[in-house]
C-alpha cells in the first residue's frame, strides 16, 4: 500500500481541526491504516479556488496507490463540480480517496463514481435547500412587519464611536499625524476612522485650513 495523507480544512481561525483530526485517528485505527502525514489549511472552500490552496499541492504530489483521506466530502470544495473532478482525476491516477463520515471508499470502480456523483449531489441539494429556507424565512419576518438589518438609528452620526471628535483628529492630521495613529488613539480602525473623516468631509476641512495658513503668511 502507498502513502495515506490525510487532509484537513477549516474555513475559519475560530474553528477546530481537532474533531476532523480525531474522526480521521480513529479511523485509521479502526481499519488498521497508518496515516503517512497529516497536511491542514483554514481557507473557505466556497470562495477560493481549488489551486489557490494548499489542498492542490496535495493532490499533485499523490502517486498512483496512494490514498487521500478526508473527514468528509465537503473538506475537499463546497462545489458540487470541484468534488466530482477531484475524485474522478484522483481515481483515474489510481489514487483511493476515503471519507470518513460518508464512511466510503472511492476506488476506481463504477460503484465508487455512482457514490461519488450521489454524495456531491446529496451536498449540493442541502446547501440549496438552506439557502432557500432562509430566504423564505426572511421574507416571512418582512411580511410579517418585522425590521430586517441593523437597529433604527444606529447609522445616526452621533451613534458613531468618533463622533465629536472632529476637531481633534483634524489638529492632529494639521500636525501631521498619521491615520494609523489617529486610530489607535480612538481605538478603531483605520478604515473606520478613514470613512467617518469621509462621511464629516474633514479632509476638505484640513486643506481649507491649510490653504487658510499659507495665505496668512503671505500676507
Amino acid at each position: 500500500m502507498g502513502r495515506v495523507v490525510a487532509y484537513i480544512r477549516v474555513s475559519t481561525d475560530g474553528q477546530d481541526t481537532n474533531n476532523q483530526l480525531t474522526g480521521i485517528k480513529q479511523y485509521a485505527e479502526r481499519e488498521h491504516i497508518e496515516i503517512s502525514e497529516i497536511v491542514g489549511e483554514t481557507i473557505s472552500g466556497y470562495k477560493s479556488h481549488l489551486t489557490e490552496r494548499k489542498f492542490s499541492e496535495v493532490v499533485q504530489e499523490l502517486e498512483r496507490g496512494d490514498t487521500l483521506i478526508v473527514s468528509e466530502t465537503s473538506r475537499i470544495s463546497r462545489r458540487l463540480l470541484d468534488v466530482l473532478n477531484t475524485i474522478q482525476q484522483l481515481l483515474d491516477r489510481g489514487i483511493s480517496v476515503i471519507a470518513v463520515k460518508e464512511s466510503i471508499v472511492f476506488r476506481d470502480d463504477i460503484n465508487s463514481k455512482v457514490l461519488a456523483f450521489a454524495f456531491g449531489l446529496s451536498a449540493e441539494i442541502e446547501r440549496n435547500l438552506i439557502s432557500a429556507r432562509t430566504r423564505e424565512a426572511l421574507a416571512r419576518k418582512k411580511a410579517e412587519g418585522v425590521r430586517l438589518g441593523r437597529p433604527p438609528g444606529t447609522l445616526k452620526p452621533e451613534n458613531l464611536k468618533l463622533w465629536g471628535k472632529d476637531e481633534e483628529i483634524i489638529e492632529l492630521r494639521l500636525k501631521r499625524v498619521s491615520k494609523s495613529a489617529i486610530a489607535r488613539m480612538f481605538d478603531v480602525n483605520r478604515e473606520t476612522l478613514s470613512r467617518y473623516m469621509k462621511r464629516r468631509e474633514l479632509d476638505k476641512e484640513i486643506l481649507w485650513r491649510l490653504h487658510t495658513k499659507t495665505t496668512d503668511k503671505k500676507i
